[in-house]
């Protein structure tokens, strides 16, 4: 199975959000969304602005954490990690992606193909393939 199956068997629903956004603007966003992670562009939510990282409910959390309520006045930017972004294409095998999020310490990964966004997948939705596929077997 590959991480297309998903995407071809879920509606890809991207939520974004930009670097210079508060982390307050980013966790009401993904309430109203229902989602647990955006995508951070560059500057705007723009589909045209660059990925530069995710965002997720861990991340609202560490920051009231760390910085209190205060935290939530502050930007995403500040937030998300400095290293090169993780990211899987459609064609990748969803064992490889597991093992890349368990490996990265993450639960949500951006699929990028040929440099566009297309779509996020998150452990769940690989837990989710790998039980359908074990039913369907």
């Amino acid at each position: 199975m590959y991480v297309g199956d998903i995407l071809r068997n879920n509606s890809p629903h991207l939520v974004a959000i930009g670097s210079n956004e508060t982390v307050s603007i980013a966790a009401n966003l993904m309430y109203a969304s229902n989602v647990g992670a955006l995508v951070v562009r560059s500057a705007s939510r723009s589909k045209d602005a660059a990925v530069v990282g995710m965002f997720s409910e861990r991340d609202v959390v560490a920051v009231i954490a760390e910085r209190g309520t205060n935290g939530l006045a502050m930007k995403v930017a500040q937030f998300i990690s400095p290293r090169p972004l993780v990211s899987c294409n459609s064609q990748d095998a969803l064992t490889d992606v597991e093992r890349l999020m368990a490996r990265h310490g993450i639960r949500h990964i951006p699929v990028i193909d040929n440099g566009r966004l297309v779509g996020v997948v998150s452990m769940r939705d690989i837990t989710l393939a790998f039980e359908e596929a074990a039913c369907a077997a």
